[in-house]
C-alpha cells in the first residue's frame, strides 16, 4: 500500500514523474508551456454523448477529431480543442451526403498527407455494400472534397486508415467485412496513388480473427510507428447493441506488411464496472512525445440510449516496447494532458436560437434536411412537399440517461409539431400540438398510434417536457400556462425499442403534416441526475 490515498496532488506530481520511467522511455524534455499542473483533473467521456469510432489529430497546438454520424447529417462532425478535454463542434466533413452513397456513414479517419488532409469514410453505394470512399482539404477544418470509393468488395469494406511503410510507400489498410457472411474478418493492406485517392498494386494480408477474445470480428485498425515497430490498434468481437462485448487489443511488426504479432495480454482494454465494449481508438502524440488513446464505450448506467461515447486515456509502454492501458479499462478521473481541467461538466444545454445559423451541435436524417430559420426563435419546415408526421426533425444528442428536455411551440393549424424521443423516422415518442389537441404519440415500426390527448389552448404556444429516467423510461407533460403547472399525459412510457442497433435516442423538435412553418421559441435540456458514483482510485 502507498501514502498516496491522503494526499491526492503530492501523488499525482510524483507519479506524473514516475511515468517515462516506469514505461521503460527517456524521459522528454521539459517544454513548460505544455507542463500539466498536477491539480487540473479531467474526467470520462471527454465526449459525452453519441461518438462512436472517434479519430483524432494534432495540428501544432490544435486537435482536430471527427466520428461516426451514422444515419444523421451533417455527416461526421469536425471537432475543435486546445487540449484533448474540452471539444467544440465547428463543422462537419460533408453538410449532405456523397452522391454515390445512401447510408451507413461510418468511422471516419482524419490523417495529413504531404500538406492535405484526408477523411478516410465508410459508407454504402447506393443498391451496393459497404465501401471504403476518401474526401480531402486543405485545411483540417474543410471545406472538404469528396474523392468517392477506393474499395467496396461483394462482403463489404470498412474502417480505412492511411500510413506509410517503412519504405515511405503510402498504404491503404481496411477490414474485410467477412463477418456479415460468416466468413473470416481480414485486415487487408495496399498501396496507395501518389495522390492518395486510389489504389495501386496488390493487396495483402495482415491480420485476422484468430483469438478467442476477438471471435467473429477483426476492425477498426490503427497503425503508429513508434522506434522499431508499427504498433496496430484494433478492435475485436461485437460493437453494439446491448450484447455487444467489443474490447481493444494491439500487434506489431517490423515492417507494415508483416509479420505481425498480436500481443499475448490482449485485449488492452475491456470491460470494467462502468464501462462496457470499448474500441475504435485512434492514437495521438502530444507535444511531451506522450501518447493519448481517444475510444469509445457505453456507460453501463446510459447503455446503448446514451451512446458510445468518446473517452480518453494516456497509452504506457511496458519495458519490452508493447503499449498498455492502465487498468486496463476506462478511467474515471485522471490529470488532465495539457494541465486545462473540464470546462463545460454542467451537460446542460439552451437554444433560444437567436443567432442568425442554426447551431452545429443539432443533426438531423440525411435522408431530408428541413427548412430552418433562426434569429427570433426556430421555425420548422419541410423542404418540399412530404407528407410524412415527422417530416422536419431536428435532434441533439443526450449527453446522460437522467434527463429533462423542453420547449415551446406553435403548431401550424393543418399539422403537428412538438418535442420527440426519437430513434429514427420509424421509431419514436412524442408529444406534440394539432388541430387544437395536445397529442402523445408513438410510431413503432413505421406505425403511428395516437395514445392520450388532451384540449390545447385556442391561442398562443405550448410548452412541452419530456423527462427521461435510465435512458429508456419517458414521461411527457406539458404546459398552458408558461410553465406555472405541468400536466403528465400517461407513462411513464419504456422507449427500449428506440435505438438502432449503431445509434442512440436523441431528443428531437419536429414538424409535418404541413408545409407552414412551426415556430420554436427555445430548447432546453439538462441532466436531472448524478453521471455517476465516483470510485476511490486504487492504492496498491
Amino acid at each position: 500500500m502507498t501514502k498516496c490515498a491522503s494526499r491526492a496532488v503530492p501523488c499525482v506530481i510524483f507519479l506524473l514523474l514516475l511515468v517515462p520511467f516506469a514505461s521503460g522511455q527517456s524521459p522528454a524534455p521539459a517544454t513548460p508551456q505544455v507542463v500539466a499542473p498536477a491539480a487540473a483533473l479531467y474526467s470520462n467521456p471527454v465526449l459525452a454523448g453519441d461518438y462512436p469510432d472517434p479519430s483524432i489529430i494534432r495540428v501544432g497546438e490544435d486537435y482536430w477529431a471527427t466520428a461516426t454520424s451514422s444515419e444523421w447529417a451533417p455527416i461526421f462532425p469536425l471537432l475543435h480543442s486546445r487540449d484533448l478535454v474540452n471539444w467544440n463542434v465547428v463543422g462537419a466533413v460533408f453538410e449532405k451526403r456523397p452522391e454515390w452513397a445512401e447510408s451507413n456513414f461510418w468511422a471516419p479517419e482524419i490523417s495529413e498527407y504531404k500538406g492535405r488532409y484526408f477523411v478516410l469514410y465508410t459508407a454504402r453505394r447506393t443498391g451496393g455494400p459497404l465501401c471504403v470512399a476518401s474526401a480531402s482539404a486543405d485545411k483540417p477544418e474543410g471545406p472538404y472534397t469528396d474523392h468517392g470509393p477506393l474499395v467496396c468488395e461483394d462482403a463489404g469494406s470498412i474502417d480505412g486508415f492511411a500510413i506509410d511503410d517503412e519504405n515511405g510507400q503510402r498504404y491503404l489498410i481496411w477490414k474485410y467485412d467477412g463477418n456479415s457472411r460468416n466468413l473470416p474478418t481480414i485486415m487487408w493492406a495496399q498501396p496507395l496513388s501518389e495522390d492518395g485517392t486510389k489504389l495501386e498494386g496488390e493487396k495483402k494480408e495482415l491480420i485476422r480473427n484468430d483469438a478467442p477474445w476477438e471471435r467473429h470480428v477483426v476492425e477498426a485498425p490503427f497503425v503508429l510507428r513508434r522506434g522499431d515497430y508499427f504498433y496496430m490498434f484494433y478492435s475485436g468481437n461485437a460493437c453494439c447493441g446491448l450484447q455487444c462485448n467489443y474490447a481493444l487489443g494491439v500487434a506489431r511488426s517490423k515492417s507494415l506488411l508483416g509479420p505481425w504479432e498480436k500481443y499475448a495480454q490482449n485485449p488492452i482494454v475491456r470491460n470494467d464496472d462502468e464501462w462496457r465494449c470499448p474500441g475504435h481508438g485512434s492514437v495521438v502524440t502530444d507535444p511531451l512525445g506522450r501518447t493519448f488513446l481517444m475510444y469509445h464505450a457505453y456507460n453501463r448506467r446510459g447503455a446503448v440510449y446514451v451512446g458510445r461515447e468518446a473517452v480518453l486515456d494516456e497509452v504506457l509502454w511496458t519495458a519490452d516496447g508493447w503499449p498498455e492501458v492502465k487498468g486496463r479499462g476506462v478511467s474515471v478521473s485522471s490529470a488532465a494532458p495539457l494541465g486545462i481541467g473540464e470546462k463545460n461538466a454542467e451537460y446542460s444545454v439552451e437554444d433560444r436560437f437567436t443567432d442568425p445559423v442554426l447551431n452545429p451541435m443539432w443533426q438531423w436524417p440525411h435522408v431530408q434536411r428541413p427548412q430552418t430559420t433562426t434569429g427570433n426563435g426556430l421555425t420548422l419546415a419541410p423542404s418540399g412537399a412530404v407528407e410524412h408526421p415527422l417530416a422536419a426533425v431536428i435532434a441533439r444528442a443526450t449527453v446522460s440517461p437522467d434527463y429533462t428536455a423542453e420547449t415551446e411551440v406553435l403548431a401550424p393549424a393543418d399539422g403537428m409539431a412538438g418535442l420527440s424521443a426519437f430513434g429514427d423516422r420509424g421509431n419514436a415518442i412524442g408529444l406534440g400540438v394539432r388541430a387544437g389537441r395536445i397529442v402523445l404519440w408513438q410510431r413503432r415500426e413505421g406505425k403511428m398510434r395516437t395514445l392520450a390527448t388532451r384540449v390545447a389552448p385556442k391561442t398562443g404556444p405550448v410548452r412541452l417536457r419530456v423527462r427521461a429516467q435510465a435512458g429508456h423510461t419517458m414521461v411527457f407533460s406539458f404546459s398552458r400556462n408558461g410553465g406555472k403547472t405541468w400536466i403528465s399525459l400517461g407513462g411513464p412510457l419504456s422507449a427500449m425499442f428506440l435505438p438502432p442497433w449503431d445509434r442512440s435516442i436523441r431528443v428531437a423538435l419536429y414538424s409535418g403534416g404541413s408545409s407552414v412553418p412551426a415556430t420554436f421559441n427555445y430548447f432546453r435540456m439538462r441532466r436531472t441526475a448524478p453521471r455517476r458514483t465516483v470510485r476511490r482510485a486504487p492504492t496498491t
